[in-house]
């Protein structure tokens, strides 16, 4: 117990003092008991361990050496043996290349580099994004069926097939063809590309390409508009929510703002769209990076007056969440899910059930709530039932 309580309270303090970091410098991990991952003998989530029994401390000569765990690796029965045994210690939850690798049970000196930051980032870069684009397509196929229908009118519990659009159970629609071309772009380019996403999302809205089943549906108006006359808008009333739901794969990249605003331009280009992006990528950044979710959006949500009800929506109740296709309302609507529950599921359910534009509004919840509780936390009935995973397994992964 003591060992636990040790671990628990290091992990506050180490939690507290996150900060976001250029992700090619270093990696943070989220909270390994979201994950389950299992201890090996030589391996701990994911990064190569090498056996210590011949080595010797440089500075005192002593051969009982520890291996420095860095991450949050699950507490398991096995780990505490390895604890006990003296043969393990923690590190941090964040690693670089120069952090040391062994730890001297005698004298506590560390030593030897670790090298393993790159192998990190891009377990944690993978880890994340799976969460957040399955967590945003299971969201948006959880909500085809009832857009446009009002607030307890109906109630979701799980995926189904009718209604709205008359699509098969687990059918994504428009939110998430155009985050996927987003991200395909992305992983192809290196960067940000306005023009190459810009003709992915062409490639979309003409031949149905990052759908399951290669035809467009549920296309908004200003999307449509701007794809078809080449440039955004930037009237006032074209702020719907159809660059917001798209825009969560830049979260993983190092986008400026400015190229976060650039990209939510290919569409919707009004600063109440651009800024609404900004805001949200920096968000999940935030907490993929380990903060808590009340901090982010204290830290990130836009000084204009018109976003400031946001920074109070964890206290509103529910009859006042908008979830209309507003982009400011999906916003806030999906932070409230976010900030009212405590699973993945229990967010997304309660996005749809909000009524309106269900499959957008869980969609941007999905996201956030992947970026939150990781991938594992998914229920599997869901993925199984999911249309069109072979898209989207070929945009995360190539």
């Amino acid at each position: 117990m003591g060992v636990q309580m040790a671990l628990i309270w290091d992990t506050v303090l180490i939690l507290k003092r996150i900060e976001w970091k250029q992700w090619t410098r270093h990696a943070s991990y989220p909270e390994a008991h979201l994950h389950n991952i299992p201890i090996k003998d030589k391996e701990i989530r994911g990064l190569k361990m090498t056996k210590n029994e011949n080595l010797r401390c440089p500075k005192c000569g002593s051969n009982n050496i520890a291996e420095i765990l860095w991450g949050l690796p699950a507490f398991t029965d096995e780990l505490k043996k390895r604890l006990d045994e003296g043969k393990v210690v923690f590190g941090g939850c964040c690693i670089s290349d120069d952090d040391p690798k062994y730890e001297c049970n005698e004298c506590k000196h560390r030593f030897g580099q670790s090298g393993f930051a790159e192998e990190a980032r891009e377990l944690m870069e993978k880890r994340a994004l799976k969460g957040i684009v399955y967590g945003a397509a299971i969201g948006d196929a959880l909500g085809v069926p009832y857009e446009f229908q009002k607030r307890d009118t109906f109630t979701c519990k799980g995926m189904t097939s009718g209604e709205a659009h008359q699509m098969p159970k687990g059918t994504f629609s428009d939110d998430t063809s155009m985050l996927l071309a987003t991200l395909d772009s992305i992983r192809t380019c290196g960067h940000v590309d306005v023009e190459d996403m810009r003709k992915r999302y062409l490639a979309w809205f003409r031949e149905g390409t990052y759908t399951p089943n290669g035809k467009a549906f549920g296309i908004g108006n200003t999307t449509t508009k701007a794809l078809i006359q080449g440039h955004g808008c930037s009237d006032e009333r074209d702020n719907g929510n159809g660059s917001l739901m798209r825009i969560a794969p830049l979260a993983w990249t190092d986008a400026t703002d400015d190229e976060i605003r650039s990209v939510s331009a290919i569409t919707h280009a009004h600063p109440l769209s651009t800024e609404a992006c900004v805001s949200f990528v920096h968000i999940l950044r935030a907490v993929i990076a380990g903060e808590d979710l009340k901090s982010a959006i204290a830290t990130n949500i836009p000084d204009d007056p018109r976003f400031a009800f946001i920074r109070e929506i964890e206290d509103w109740l529910r009859d006042d969440v908008r979830s209309t296709g507003f982009v400011i309302d999906t916003l806030g609507a999906a932070l409230w899910c976010a900030l009212n529950t405590d699973s993945y599921a229990d967010c997304v359910l309660a996005a749809v059930n909000l009524g309106d534009d269900t499959d957008t509004t869980a969609c941007v919840a999905g996201a956030l709530a992947g970026a939150m509780y990781g991938y594992d936390s998914i229920y599997k009935s869901w993925i199984e039932q999911l249309r069109g995973k072979e898209v989207i397994d070929r945009c995360i992964f190539g």
